[in-house]
């Protein structure tokens, strides 16, 4: 054959194993014999090795993957990957219903998707090609996986038929139970732990660095949800449809339902069949079909109020209590945790369930011995639900619970009006220590992250640390003799360490881990206080006056700064150089929005809503949080609030966009703000 004639026969073979894998994994009606696609195959790998450049990119020879990975880059997701709210009963469901005709006046259909048991992915396609793969992350941004993701060899790579320039389709990657257990078998053979459940292992396959390891696990893939920008269709299912016809798998189970009663009976319907499934759901997405009232409906703060996820109720299983063991946690808190004779639930071995604390195992008179009934609560954490009395032993004696911690044997105190027990010994409790140093270096306080918590804890156990201030007394020399301690290891440590002095105040002292302060109330307390004097020394009566600062907190602060240990720990920190005022605000960038004021609402694709009022307040502009006679803009993202659209409508408010407000600060690649309200854009969700 020629050149010519070797192209032909490229493009021709390329074709049809491309076909023949969508029939295969997304049609599952094959049309050859796994042996006459295998001979194919190999005919088409031959021809591209002695013809490497007339190879496709996309070639069924490929599947397996393209190189190992060295990492995987975060990238922010360009419509958020946002959450759903849940429901577990009929009424709750009937009550999502009826907020949804109040708002549109009538009645709605819906489209009820299984909701399988997977990992979320959203993918990026042009020109019919795919480009991106990103995993859910953090919903703001997340792991690129591209690489991995084509893999899977149900997902179609290269489209066909006609479809958008480009667009953005979301949906679950997942392993069938048959793939799983036969991965496990594969697994023990070779001496191997079994995985725990599917979910697990496809979560965790899609990081392996290697795709041709990926490739060797048995992972599938159903898509749900497409976005992009002026799709020509009018409702969810139409967009489902046209996916499929595109070579795109999606479920075969999706129904369209004419209301909440049709809605009631696929429920029921996939209650008792689910049971048969070859892979794990655990509940419904009901989501309104059409498009234009997404929009209309619009967001909470956290979901969307035109879909909502019912919950199937969860399986049960009993087994033998064997003991009861106590866990310490950062603050001191104790855990009575249940020791299970190993079970079987919805695919996973339970061996552990917690038991809350001493009222709750009173509550349920639980007994070592006792037959249990365990159950996941929302399909995922293990509790103990009740016990089977009718099995007791009958030298059966009552649970008294441990007066001493387990580790450091000092005795327990509880606070009235709290059902947990503490141990007080905070400064010499191992757990305790370790677990305040793990929170001081976690991401969202000190962020130190080249010290884990294996590394945390050793650095205690070599007494190195006795109190996350010791962090800033180590020297590259302490750490060089560890074990398994390299030099670039060591270097790191000292480098996250020395960062962490510039990170600012209202971190730090969320790092300090006292009771009550999270993150918003730092924040809060920083703001109020300016710094950490201020902040030690003031009254209740001033704490009280700070927003969101009740009467819980206030004294936890109080009790926090009244002992001598935490004066000394503070102190400590201030000559180390940690950022204990906060910082003098940024000088304005200009006072072009001198005058006005903005109410932010929705969700933006080229800032987050904190980066917005900070660009506003820098540039002279006020934010407020509701629309009045006062406002003069109405910044609107993706999911605007309806409430607020109708009312800056009725008093007359602009309402604009991100690229309105970047073009009134004068950036040159966005056009000037107008005063006609324009409709958020197509939906975020998923």
């Amino acid at each position: 054959m020629d050149q010519a004639e070797v192209k032909k026969k490229i493009d021709a073979l390329t074709a049809e194993l491309k076909e023949h894998n969508y029939r295969y994994y997304v049609l599952s009606e094959p049309t050859i014999s796994d042996f006459e696609f295998d001979q194919k195959l190999k005919e088409l790998a031959y021809l591209e090795q002695q013809y490497p450049d007339l190879a496709h990119d996309d070639s069924p020879t490929k599947v397996v993957g393209g190189g190992v990975q060295n990492e995987f880059k975060t990238i922010k997701h360009r419509r958020p990957m946002l959450s759903l709210g849940n429901t577990y009963n009929d009424q709750e469901l009937r009550d999502f219903d009826a907020r949804v005709k109040k708002a549109i006046g009538h009645e709605v259909e819906y489209v009820c998707e299984l909701k399988i048991d997977g990992l979320a992915i959203s993918l990026f396609f042009e020109n019919g090609k795919l480009k991106q793969a990103i995993t859910r992350g953090d919903g703001v941004q997340g792991d690129d996986v591209t690489a991995n993701v084509r893999t899977i060899r149900s997902l179609a790579t290269t489209l066909h038929g006609q479809f958008p320039e480009s667009f953005e389709i979301r949906g679950e990657i997942f392993m069938h139970r048959k793939g799983f257990e036969k991965l496990n078998q594969e697994r023990q053979l070779q001496g191997e732990p079994a995985y725990a459940n599917p979910r697990n292992v496809a979560s965790g396959s899609l990081k392996l660095k290697d795709p041709a390891e990926v490739a060797k696990r048995p992972l599938d893939i159903t898509l749900y949800h497409l976005l992009g920008d002026n799709l020509p269709f009018d409702t969810h299912h139409h967009c489902i449809q046209a996916a499929k016809s595109w070579g795109l798998k999606t479920a075969d189970t999706t129904e369209v339902c004419k209301g909440i009663d049709e809605v009631l009976v696929f429920l029921k319907k996939w209650d008792e069949k689910r049971h048969y499934l070859g892979f794990d759901t655990d509940g419904v997405v009901i989501k309104v079909n059409n498009l234009a009232l997404h929009d209309e409906l619009g967001y909470t703060a956290k979901v969307p109020r035109w879909a909502i996820a019912y919950k199937f109720q969860t399986e049960t299983t009993s087994t033998r209590l064997l003991g009861i063991t106590y866990q310490v946690g950062r603050t001191g808190a104790i855990t009575p945790v249940a020791e299970l004779q190993p079970v079987l639930l919805l695919g996973t071995t339970v061996k552990r369930a917690s038991l809350h604390n001493a009222n709750e195992i009173g509550r349920l008179d639980v007994r070592v011995g006792d037959m249990v009934f365990v159950e996941k609560g929302g399909e995922i954490i293990p509790k103990i639900t009740g016990i089977d009395f009718s099995q007791r032993p009958a030298d059966s004696e009552p649970t008294s619970y441990i007066t001493h911690c387990p580790v450091c044997h000092t005795a327990l105190i509880r606070n009235e009006g709290e059902a947990q027990h503490y141990c007080p010994n905070e400064d010499a409790c191992a757990p305790q220590v370790i677990g305040k140093i793990e929170h001081y270096v976690s991401r969202k306080a000190l962020n130190i992250d080249s010290i884990g918590s294996e590394m945390a804890k050793l650095l205690y156990e070599q007494g190195l640390v006795n109190s996350f201030a010791d962090l800033y007394n180590i020297q590259f020399e302490d750490l060089i003799g560890l074990e398994r301690m390299g030099e670039k290891s060591a270097q790191n440590i000292i480098d996250g360490i020395a960062g962490s002095r510039e990170v600012p105040f209202e971190r730090v002292l969320f790092g300090l881990g006292i009771r009550y302060v999270g993150e918003t109330v730092a924040k809060k307390l920083a703001a109020a206080f300016g710094n950490i004097n201020n902040l030690m020394h003031a009254s209740k009566e001033e704490l009280l006056a700070v927003d969101e600062i009740g009467e819980v907190i206030a004294d936890s602060l109080l009790r926090y700064f009244a002992d001598e240990r935490h004066t000394t720990l503070i102190n400590q920190l201030k000559k180390a150089g940690l950022q204990l005022e906060k910082a003098e605000s940024a000088a304005p960038q200009s006072d072009v929005l001198k005058g006005l004021t903005f109410v932010i609402s929705g969700v933006f694709t080229r800032f987050s809503r904190d980066e917005a009022k900070d660009l506003i307040e820098a540039n002279g502009g006020k934010c407020s949080g509701s629309v009045s006679s006062k406002t003069n803009y109405l910044l609107a993202g993706e999911g605007m609030g309806p409430a607020k659209l109708e009312k800056a409508t009725s008093l007359g408010v602009n309402i604009i966009s991100e690229n309105d407000l970047l073009a009134m600060l004068g950036n040159p690649s966005t056009e000037s703000p107008t005063n006609n309200p324009s409709p958020p854009a197509q939906n975020t969700l998923f």
